[in-house]
């Protein structure tokens, strides 16, 4: 990471798609040119993991670090033990214990995407904090007189989940109606304690922001600003960060780097290009580049993989990009089996569709169909017969042939293929 004059950054904020939403413009980039300002951005922990729902923030907090900002962390949990109220039922209360090591896994994750920039081009040092430590030390006097007598009920119910949740047969409990009181204490805390005068996070949360700008004003007379980004969707509706399987996790042990970079690499066409500037910090040149490469060239897929690349290097490192990459070529033939490790020829495996074979293994036409690769064994011949059944990327001439003990891969796995692009693997049970 290189840094960037500091004036500079909204505009690329706003080039890159990243402000849905700010106060006074005019007024922050005031506040930017006038010298290195400190920032912040809350996570809550709600799982033990971040998914790729929450990159769009970490392109923020990066691109105001290389701006020569001071980033502040928060990993919020006090507000985790709530809950931010969701537009049709009440939040399941997590145990404390839970939570706590939520926030420390979350802590040690965030950490790889600031930490090193700063150590490496002198950039600010991140400073991480848990709002719990000051929330637990409030009593419930001291939370209703000094934060809670600041906020107009009124203007609470106008929250759009508060207010359709009031509107339904779940109600809301008083526990998550207070959530943004506890969250907008953060801002006034963090303002206090570090001269934070900037907070950003996704539009879904643009109610609890500026309240915890109101509560500062209210409580110190201090301007501070806030900005937003976009609430990031797919261009068929359905919601960004999911995949057939689930969630798509930050975290390696809940989404394989190979399948975080499958995710990326399977984009559609039109969802690539709005992403691209969004995620990529590549100049805007190149950035461009890519797009009228993929509108030229839609096969090339130039978009999907420079996000692939990216992003993979970015969560995973570079051993696990290059680990990826292998693994797509190898399962397609372009590459060595062998190359990959027990653990990546797994994941890919078990992404792309996986049996599990006990006892004594059958024949290769059986294995075709168990698979899923052929609907029958007369199809799984004929396939052979014409020459499109591989096993282990060698093409198979025997539909009756069964594997020998030599075939089995790390970890006792078979990669089975049909044609140039349908792949199964099958794992030895017991």
């Amino acid at each position: 990471m290189t840094g960037a004059p500091v004036n500079d950054v909204i505009d690329e904020l706003h080039r890159r798609g990243l402000i849905a939403l700010s106060t006074d413009e005019a007024a922050l980039r005031a506040h930017l040119a006038e010298g290195p300002v400190t920032y912040y951005a809350g996570f809550d922990p709600t799982a033990q993991s971040l998914h790729v729902g929450h990159l769009v923030q970490f392109m923020v907090l990066r691109a105001l670090q290389r701006a020569g900002h001071r980033p502040v962390v928060l990993v919020g949990g006090a507000t985790g033990l709530i809950g931010d109220p969701r537009m049709t039922a009440e939040r399941q209360l997590n145990d404390r214990d839970v939570v706590a090591g939520w926030v420390q896994h979350i802590r040690e994750q965030v950490a790889p995407f600031l930490d090193l920039p700063a150590e490496r081009d002198g950039l600010a040092a991140p400073v991480y904090v848990n709002n719990l430590d000051w929330t637990q030390q409030l009593s419930a006097i001291d939370f209703l007189r000094d934060i809670g007598k600041h906020f107009r009920v009124s203007q609470m119910l106008a929250k759009e989940a508060v207010s359709a949740r009031l509107n339904s047969e779940a109600g809301i409990s008083y526990t998550e109606f207070s959530y943004q009181i506890v969250q907008a204490n953060d801002y006034r805390e963090l303002h206090q304690r570090h001269g934070v005068t900037l907070q950003t996070g996704g539009s879904d949360q643009w109610g609890n922001i500026t309240a915890g700008i109101d509560l500062v004003r209210r409580a110190s007379g201090a301007k501070t600003h806030a900005l937003s980004t976009p609430l990031v969707t797919k261009s068929d509706g359905q919601k960004f960060g999911k995949s057939e399987g689930g969630a798509v996790w930050l975290d390696p042990a809940l989404t394989s780097p190979y399948a975080f970079f499958q995710f990326w690499l399977n984009a559609d066409d039109a969802d690539a290009r709005t992403w691209l500037p969004l995620y990529s910090e590549r100049p805007a040149e190149e950035v461009q580049a890519l797009i009228d490469e993929s509108v030229e060239r839609p096969a090339a897929r130039a978009a999907q993989r420079a996000l692939a690349e990216e992003l993979t290097l970015l969560v995973h490192g570079p051993e696990q990009l290059r680990q990826a990459e292998a693994a797509g070529r190898a399962l397609f033939g372009r590459d060595d089996l062998a190359s990959l490790d027990a653990g990546t020829l797994a994941a890919a495996l078990t992404e792309a569709g996986a049996v599990t074979v006990d006892g004594e293994l059958p024949s290769v036409a059986v294995l075709l169909q168990r698979s899923g690769l052929v609907a029958s064994l007369s199809e799984a011949r004929r396939t052979v017969k014409e020459g499109g059944a591989y096993l282990n990327n060698e093409r198979v001439t025997d539909a009756d042939a069964v594997p020998g003990a030599d075939a089995w891969l790390p970890g006792g796995w078979l990669v089975l293929r049909r044609g140039k692009r349908a792949v199964a693997g099958v794992h030895r049970g017991a």
